[in-house]
């Protein structure tokens, strides 16, 4: 078995993050397995080397220990570029110029056919649906979208997918890559047998696993657990600062005392 905590280093890590992280680690272990750090920097623009020490000393700190060396995502963009090759060569993506209040005023009335949320935010509208680009040069100026409809009819998967995540972003404008294609790459690299995340991303797991058909890697088992909320029920994100872990190590909190936090038994 091989795990993974995948973590961005744009803020602290909090009690989610370390509930996700000892999840995976006490699943590998239980099993003589495996268990990865990959750090998820595409987005240059709010990475920091800071957060990323930081997430590493938070994780040692709390007993979970992984192999060197550690994959960063900024260090693949050549991998990503010739898989969106692949995807442009199968006419399965296309061009967007699309700006997010563009796609907001397009999807003000709601739809019969679809929600209005999917795994990437508001369900895109199909606007720009139809352009075509040539894989040499890959576009940069523009985000790069599936045809979700295209793909599943491709993948032999059920139409109903293309409704209920609208098409996808394969590439960010000037990132080269995205989340969902990123994953899916790193985590057949890497051997990835079990993905242990959240259910904030479970809607993410179907669009995943038809990447995975359509470029022919292995689709590994998803785990998805519960979210780790704050007094009011609100998901925990990263501009939680009162409950990163840091600050509970600076109040003198020992890792079983994280571990009770969240519901883990201790170690």
């Amino acid at each position: 078995m091989i795990t993974r905590f995948a973590p961005s280093p744009t803020g602290p890590l909090h009690l989610g993050h370390a509930y996700s992280a000892m999840v995976a680690h006490d699943m590998a272990v239980a099993k003589n397995g495996t268990f990865l750090l990959r750090i998820e920097d595409i987005d240059q623009t709010r990475a920091r080397r800071k957060w990323e020490d930081q997430i590493c000393d938070d994780l040692t700190w709390l007993g979970l220990r992984w192999p060197a060396p550690v994959m960063r995502q900024s260090d693949r963009i050549s991998v990503y570029q010739n898989t969106i090759k692949t995807l442009l060569n199968q006419k399965l993506i296309y061009p967007c110029s699309c700006r997010r209040k563009d796609i907001l005023a397009a999807t003000s009335a709601p739809q019969e056919s679809a929600p209005l949320i999917g795994p990437d935010g508001v369900i895109y509208p199909g606007t720009c649906r139809g352009r075509t680009a040539q894989p040499d040069p890959i576009p940069t100026a523009a985000a790069l979208r599936m045809d979700m409809t295209k793909a599943c009819a491709l993948a032999g998967v059920s139409s109903e997918l293309a409704h209920t995540t609208g098409d996808i972003v394969i590439s960010r404008r000037d990132m080269g890559t995205s989340y969902h294609l990123s994953v899916v790459v790193d985590d057949a690299a890497q051997g990835v047998t079990d993905v242990v995340r959240g259910k904030d991303l479970e809607d993410a797991t179907p669009v995943h696993i038809l990447l995975q058909i359509l470029l022919g890697l292995p689709t590994p088992k998803y785990h998805h657990h519960k979210l780790i909320r704050d007094e009011n029920g609100k998901r925990l994100a990263k501009r939680d600062d009162a409950r990163a872990l840091s600050k509970y190590r600076a109040e003198g909190a020992t890792p079983n005392d994280i571990r009770r936090l969240v519901g883990l038994p201790e170690v």
